[in-house]
């Protein structure tokens, strides 16, 4: 199977989610089952951005792949662990 990559910038929020979460699902076709996605242009991510992460990693998950989040700012990143996302999804910093 094959992994693809996905880039995030601005803010990962209620605005954006339901568009980001569409175009990573379509990323999930034929042969791809995994998605890095790049997060050093994220500045800002709310609860419904970490559903789209999580959406997305289930998507890949039921495919046999997986999301892994790549360079994730500092804040972005102290989020994610708050969140306990870091003990579900990889995140490669």
């Amino acid at each position: 199977m094959g992994t693809t990559s996905y880039q995030l910038a601005g803010r990962l929020d209620g605005a954006s989610s339901a568009a980001h979460e569409q175009a990573l699902r379509a990323l999930l076709v034929g042969d791809v089952d995994s998605i890095d996605i790049d997060l050093s242009a994220l500045d800002y991510v709310s609860s419904a951005g970490l559903r789209v992460l999580l959406v997305a990693a289930k998507a890949a998950k039921a495919k046999g792949g997986k999301v892994t989040l790549l360079s994730p700012k500092p804040a972005t990143l102290e989020v994610l662990k708050i969140s306990g996302f870091d003990k579900i999804i990889a995140i490669r910093v």
